[in-house]
């Protein structure tokens, strides 16, 4: 038997991630930059942005401030 060594991504953190992405380059910030307004480290921001990281809702509060929208915004609909 074979393991799949990349995991199937799930469609919420995918359509998450393109908002989140979109946004920050709508504002022109680098993933840096939106780390340090939103208190995270870089790593989580790329985590986010590839839909490998299941962001808390506190997680998703802090990045709609970072980036200057209500949460909602961010979530698939």
């Amino acid at each position: 038997m074979v393991k799949r060594s990349i995991k199937s991504k799930n469609p919420v953190l995918i359509e998450f991630s393109k908002k989140v992405r979109n946004r920050r380059h709508n504002l022109g910030l680098t993933q840096e930059e939106l780390a340090e307004k939103a208190s995270f480290h870089v790593n989580f921001i790329g985590g986010i942005e590839r839909a490998t990281r299941n962001p808390s809702l506190t997680s998703i509060i802090a990045l709609a401030k970072a980036l200057e929208i209500p949460p909602k915004s961010l979530l698939p609909e």
